[in-house]
């Protein structure tokens, strides 16, 4: 069977590989056997393949960490998915690959729904649930700040707040985005900048905001610490800048607030299996009400890999792996 293999840690067009592996054969009593759909490439598969994100799979590995598939065949013990239901993929289980064999229990099938916005359910509308429904307790009608709206996860953040009846302040990078992101349903969108904080102040008419969102790292921190309450919450999730926070002291130290970290692997660790089926059954309901969705750039087969891996880079949308042309 086809997979994209990663030979070693480097630039992706001297490392990764299309290569011809084994199938991986009949499931275990406990085990489900199911064939790839669809796979999103993700800023992670690209510092995995760099030898610089906080996970690094043992050499060579088949590369992908989130996406969908077909159940083809269950273990005799197996009772939460049958043959022909449709899964998710576990997070982090290789899935640039025709076939995975998983004893993943919280898998549930998944409803009708476009098979791309599936493929990308995993990582990033968890993360954006997690952020607001696990940080600190929010009521209908409070604030949040977000510094990464026109990611993937800050558009799931502008969806599943606005179901919680949760205000939006959304900070972008560039002007030309502000009216797609209110479009999206953004309660207040703004330019990021120095003067952010007295921005926020009059958008929101003053309202005590207690926690933010950082994707960016650098002086975006700095900016958003600014604009939030004393006592209040940064989260950083991502680091798109590629720059270490700076400046966020004065905050810490003269507004006491606190400045943590959030990575979803983490996260898996510890959570159940109820709390994983009621998160991903919620956030696929969203998904197949059209509720969330990311943009996608392309969708191109396996055989086209370096393409797709070329066209990801660029950031203009999601590209979409599947294991053939046909899909």
């Amino acid at each position: 069977m086809k997979a994209i293999q990663l030979q070693s840690f480097g630039r992706a067009p001297d490392v990764v590989k299309l290569v011809d592996l084994p199938d991986v054969g009949s499931p275990g009593p406990d085990e489900v056997v199911i064939a790839v759909e669809a796979s999103p490439i993700n800023a992670t598969d690209h510092r995995i393949i760099a030898g610089q994100y906080g996970y690094l799979p043992p050499l060579p590995s088949i590369l992908g960490v989130e996406g969908v598939g077909r159940v083809t065949a269950v273990g005799r013990n197996v009772k939460h998915l049958k043959e022909g239901d449709r899964s998710l993929l576990p997070l982090l289980h290789p899935a640039w690959v025709e076939r995975i064999k998983t004893s993943a229990n919280w898998l549930r099938p998944l409803p009708d729904a476009d098979v791309n916005q599936l493929s990308m359910l995993v990582i990033n509308p968890a993360t954006a649930y997690l952020l607001l429904t696990d940080i600190i307790p929010l009521n209908r009608g409070d604030w949040v700040i977000q510094n990464g709206a026109t990611s993937p996860v800050g558009r799931a953040v502008i969806a599943i707040a606005k179901s919680m009846d949760i205000r939006t302040v959304n900070v972008v990078r560039r002007p030309e985005a502000v009216d797609e992101i209110k479009a999206l349903g953004g309660d207040v969108v703004l330019v990021d900048g120095p003067d952010l904080a007295k921005e926020v102040s009059a958008a929101t008419g003053k309202a005590p905001i207690m926690v933010g969102f950082d994707m960016v790292g650098d002086a975006s921190t700095t900016n958003l610490m600014n604009a939030l309450a004393p006592n209040a919450t940064t989260v950083l999730y991502s680091l798109s800048s590629q720059k270490q926070p700076i400046g966020a002291g004065f905050p810490i130290i003269f507004g006491n607030q606190s400045l943590r970290g959030f990575w979803l692997m983490n996260w898996f660790k510890t959570a159940s299996n109820d709390k994983l089926v009621t998160m991903y059954n919620h956030l696929a309901s969203m998904v197949a009400s059209g509720a969330i969705v990311a943009p996608i750039a392309a969708t191109l087969s396996f055989d086209n890999y370096a393409e797709a891996l070329a066209t990801a880079a660029k950031r203009n949308g999601k590209v979409i792996l599947r294991p053939s042309a046909g899909g």
